[in-house]
C-alpha cells in the first residue's frame, strides 16, 4: 500500500482543521511615515498605497486602522531640518515625538513603536556620527540612547533601534533605566542586512546615504554565521524582541533563530512590498494570494510578529470576508 497524503487535503473544512500554522491581525505591525509640515497626504511613488502624512492629516488614517483592528504601529519621522548630528532625532519637539504624543492622546489603544535611528535626520544620510567618511560606533550609540529616551518621554511604548551599532542595546537599556523607564521594552533590529530591498523605504523616508553605503555596519548577506553573534549580543545586552530584516530572502535565518527565548519579529520590507504591488498592478500575479502566502511563510519559519506594509490590506480583506485567517 502506498501513502495517501492527499486524504487530509480532500476538502476545505478538512484542510482547515488539520493546519497548524495560524496568523492573526494582532500579530501584524503597520509602519507609518509622519512628515513635518501641514496638509500633507502624499503617496510614496515607489510604494503604491503607502503615504506620508503631516500630523494634521493623520487622524483619518488612524481612524481607518482602528476600524480594521490594527493595534500596533511603527512610527518613522521625516523632518524638515537635517544636520550632521541628526539633532531633530532627539529634539523633544521633533516630528516623531509630536506624532507619539498625538497618537497616545487621541488614540490611546494603539501600541506605539518608534524606529530609533539617525539616517532620516542626518544631512549625510548615514545612521550615525561621522569622522571623515566613517561612521563612529561609540559616539553614535550615545546619540541613539538619547533618541530612545526622547521617544519614551513622549509616550512611546516600545523603542526599536535600527542603526546596527555595536553596544546600542546596552546603551539604550542603561539610559532608559536611569530615567526610570525600566519597563519599556526594546525591539532590537538584531539581524539587519545591507540589503537592496530597502530602496523604496529610502524614497519614503528621504534616508538614502549621500555617499558610500552602509555595509560597514549593516550585515553581509553572504555570511551565514554572524547573525548568531548579533542575536546573542542583543539578548545579553537586554533586548526584549529580536528582529530579522529583510524577511522573505532570509527565511533560513529566521528558522535558525526561531528557538530563542524572546519574541521573534520579521520586517517584511519596502522592496518586498513594492515588488508584489508592482506585479499585481500589472496583472501578473494574484496579489491577495501572494501576500497571504508570504505571511504564512514567515509564520511557518517561526516568526511571532510581522512588520508589514500589507497589514492594512490584509485587515481589509479579512473585514470584507475575502480572507479567513
Amino acid at each position: 500500500m502506498f501513502t495517501r497524503t492527499r486524504r487530509l487535503r480532500n476538502s476545505k473544512l478538512l484542510r482547515e482543521i488539520v493546519r497548524n500554522v495560524r496568523l492573526s491581525i494582532d500579530e501584524l505591525i503597520y509602519p507609518i511615515f509622519v512628515e513635518e509640515g501641514e496638509n500633507i497626504r502624499e503617496e510614496i511613488s515607489s510604494m503604491p498605497g503607502q503615504f506620508r502624512f503631516s500630523l494634521d492629516r493623520l487622524a483619518p488614517e488612524l481612524d481607518e486602522l482602528k476600524s480594521l483592528g490594527i493595534k500596533t504601529l511603527l512610527v518613522f519621522g521625516i523632518p524638515k531640518h537635517k544636520d550632521p548630528i541628526g539633532s531633530e532625532a532627539y529634539n523633544p519637539n521633533g516630528i516623531v515625538q509630536q506624532a507619539v504624543r498625538f497618537i497616545k492622546k487621541n488614540y490611546p489603544n494603539f501600541l506605539v513603536i518608534t524606529d530609533v535611528c539617525m539616517c532620516e535626520y542626518t544631512s549625510h544620510g548615514h545612521c550615525g556620527i561621522l569622522e571623515g567618511c566613517d561612521v563612529q560606533n561609540d559616539s553614535t550609540i550615545k546619540y541613539i540612547a538619547q533618541i530612545a529616551v526622547s521617544h519614551v518621554e513622549a509616550g512611546a511604548d516600545i523603542v526599536a533601534p535600527s542603526d546596527m551599532m555595536d553596544g546600542r542595546i546596552l546603551a539604550i537599556r542603561e539610559a532608559l533605566d536611569e530615567k526610570g523607564f525600566i519597563n519599556t521594552p526594546i525591539m532590537a533590529y538584531s539581524v539587519k542586512y545591507a540589503s537592496n530591498y530597502y530602496g523604496p523605504f529610502r524614497d519614503a523616508a528621504d534616508s538614502a546615504p549621500s555617499f558610500g553605503d552602509r555595509k560597514t555596519y549593516q550585515m553581509d548577506y553572504r555570511s551565514s554565521k554572524e547573525y548568531y553573534r548579533e542575536v546573542e549580543a542583543d539578548i545579553e545586552e537586554g533586548a526584549d524582541f529580536i528582529m530579522v530584516k529583510p524577511a522573505l530572502a532570509y527565511l533560513d535565518v529566521i528558522k535558525a533563530v526561531e528557538n530563542i527565548s524572546l519574541p521573534l519579529v520579521a520586517y517584511n520590507v519596502s522592496g518586498e512590498y513594492s515588488m508584489v504591488k508592482a506585479a499585481a498592478l500589472n496583472g501578473w500575479i494574484n496579489e491577495q494570494g501572494i501576500v497571504m502566502e508570504n505571511m504564512y511563510a514567515l509564520k511557518r519559519a517561526g516568526v511571532e510578529l510581522i512588520i508589514t506594509y500589507h497589514a492594512k490590506d490584509i485587515a481589509t480583506w479579512v473585514k470584507n470576508g475575502e480572507v479567513t485567517l
